[in-house]
């Protein structure tokens, strides 16, 4: 289990501007599947808070966030394929530590449901001490191209991801978390 503060700065970026730095970056992206949970009455939501399970090929791992005063707190548990798949065909709950995680938020375990699955292809190259991440996510019929830019200090982060974005040419666009953009996308089915 690791449980660590989450910084990152976000945009939403036009197919244009993400393939041009997609190709400035030179690396190719790794796809890899959001599936999100909730509670039938949206209990994570209400609070905040969100839960997915992350596939990457064989790899799986299943992140709680919760707000923090600056970003949010995340919790993750690593599971096997075994694990991932319960979780996914909601027979059993097996993350210990987002379960107690859970628990203090209130919300049980086995309340839990799928709420529905994004898969994005992400690129990430190290830039001035932080991580900057290009996503390409497809979900519901729908494509967007997000800039991320996680980092340790908040405030030489922003000044580097400003001056990033005034450096290409890319106007400041607010971009919601993609489990928001997901459930707004939902919404309008």
């Amino acid at each position: 289990m690791t449980k660590e503060l989450e910084i990152e700065f976000k945009n939403m970026l036009t197919k244009e501007e993400y393939s041009k730095l997609l190709a400035e970056q030179n690396t190719s992206p790794i796809s890899q599947t959001n599936h999100y949970f909730d509670t039938a009455d949206f209990q994570l939501r209400d609070q905040k808070a969100a839960l997915r399970l992350r596939s990457i090929g064989s790899r799986f791992e299943c992140t709680l966030k919760t707000p923090a005063a600056s970003g949010n707190y995340e919790t993750t548990d690593s599971l096997d394929e075994q694990q991932a798949s319960a979780i996914l065909d909601l027979e059993r709950f097996d993350a210990p530590d987002v379960s107690a995680e859970l628990e203090r938020l209130g919300v049980s375990p086995s309340e839990l449901v799928l709420i529905g699955s994004l898969t994005t292809h992400r690129a990430e190259a190290a830039y001035e001490g932080g991580l900057l991440v290009l996503d390409h996510s497809e979900y519901l019929g729908v494509e967007d191209y997000e800039l991320e830019y996680e980092v340790t200090d908040e405030a030489a982060g922003k000044r580097s991801f400003l001056s990033l974005l005034e450096e290409k040419c890319i106007p400041l666009r607010p971009a919601d978390k993609k489990i928001a953009r997901f459930m707004k996308a939902a919404s309008k089915r």
